[in-house]
């Protein structure tokens, strides 16, 4: 099976040892206590689970601005976007800043032990220059209306580093116990199953035709044993089809219209960043740590709005240095119905225009799955466009 990315084996932070876990959330009722993000807790839970293998926590700020900069950590380890946990100033008390080993609490679940014991390393300010310049790196741009911008700005300005031990999965793994795996299980389901190579799709959204051919053409083309769907359970922005939904409207695809055993539908516990390039790459890098040895990589890859190029996602990975990566990118085009083809097609290996194929833009999926009208056949399959009517028309 494919490496780990930067080991030789995966490191999940993830106290599995049932008595040291205990004793560990024992400690930590006495240790003082700092609130994090939603995308600090989420980036636990993705060290936790292995996804983000090589790291041991928190970046500093010369570790996020070395990534941010050139996706390098100081050490040359590869790595395309800080992993950092920021906080207001008013949260970091005089405890706080004396102690040597605090408790994380996770702003996502109430009354759960604290998500993660932390070995402070360092508290440091983030100026707003700073703050901008990690921003516009990681983003490509600084425009408050980005998801991503937004959330990172209203993050704070103290930067607290260090390792961790992460003591659960946050909200994942009881609200998602059939779909949450960690990058462990993955690898372990995958060798199960006999796969040798595997190719990944990442969706935040609800699988319609064009996605579910993608698939299939790239599984052809690469003569992959089997697909990992991939999808993100953490949050996203308004109007973004809950996790549940998607869940439910996948699996019914597959269940109908794939071979069996050639798809392994899964999800993972993190934030959506909307960093488009950047969060592609960071997609490349934790799939490779659950065992794909390939990634679909689409058109608009982890894109929001038109701050993106439609295949920028795909040529950052040109400039990505020769064997800092492990797995292989498959790049996919837009892919469509075409009246004239009468099938799904990516738009390059069609010979047709865009007279014959057919569009629905989400806001008309939406204002159709709301007033009750199905979706046509060569866009949604229907066992798919019915779970996703039940839930427009609840929410309407």
């Amino acid at each position: 099976m494919i490496k780990p990315h930067g080991s030789e084996t995966l490191n999940p932070l993830y106290v599995a040892d049932d008595a040291e876990r205990a004793a560990l959330t024992k400690e930590a009722e006495n240790l003082p206590s700092l609130l994090i993000s939603s995308g600090a807790a989420a980036s636990a839970v993705m060290l936790g689970s292995g996804y983000f293998n090589p790291l041991t926590g928190y970046m500093n700020l010369a570790e996020a601005t070395s990534v941010a900069e050139n996706m390098t950590l100081p050490n040359g380890q590869f790595w395309p976007i800080p992993v950092i946990n920021i906080v207001k100033s008013e949260q970091v008390t005089d405890a706080i800043k004396n102690a040597g080993r605090i408790a994380l609490l996770d702003p996502n679940v109430d009354g759960q032990p604290p998500i993660a014991v932390m070995d402070v390393s360092g508290i440091e300010e983030i100026s707003d220059d700073q703050r901008t310049y990690l921003i516009e790196q990681i983003f490509r741009t600084t425009d408050p209306a980005h998801p991503g911008v937004e959330a990172f700005t209203e993050m704070g300005d103290q930067v607290i580093s260090g390792s961790i031990q992460v003591l659960n999965y946050s909200y994942f793994r009881s609200d998602f116990p059939d779909t949450f795996r960690t990058a462990s299980e993955i690898r372990e389901d995958i060798e199960k199953r006999g796969w040798n190579t595997v190719v990944a799709f990442q969706t935040r959204n609800p699988m319609h035709r064009a996605h579910e051919e993608l698939c299939k053409i790239a599984q052809d083309e690469i003569g992959a044993d089997g697909v990992l769907i991939h999808m993100l359970l953490g949050k996203l922005k308004p109007g973004d089809i809950p996790a549940d939904v998607r869940d439910a409207s996948i699996r019914k695809m597959v269940e109908l219209y794939f071979p069996e055993n050639t798809v392994s539908i899964t999800g993972y516990g993190f934030d959506m960043l909307y960093a488009g390039p950047r969060e592609a790459v960071l997609h490349a890098v934790f799939r490779q740590n659950c065992g794909c040895t390939h990634l679909i990589v689409g058109r608009d890859h982890a894109g929001v709005g038109d701050y993106y190029g439609p295949f920028d996602a795909q040529t950052i990975f040109d400039d990505i240095p020769e064997g800092a990566l492990g797995i292989e990118i498959f790049r996919g085009d837009h892919t469509v119905w075409c009246n004239q083809c009468g099938e799904i097609v990516m738009m390059r290996d069609c010979p047709h225009g865009p007279e014959d194929y057919l569009f629905l833009s989400g806001t008309k999926v939406r204002d159709m799955l709301a007033a009750g009208e199905m979706l046509p056949p060569e866009f949604s399959r229907p066992e798919v466009a019915e779970i996703l009517m039940e839930f427009y028309q609840e929410e309407g």
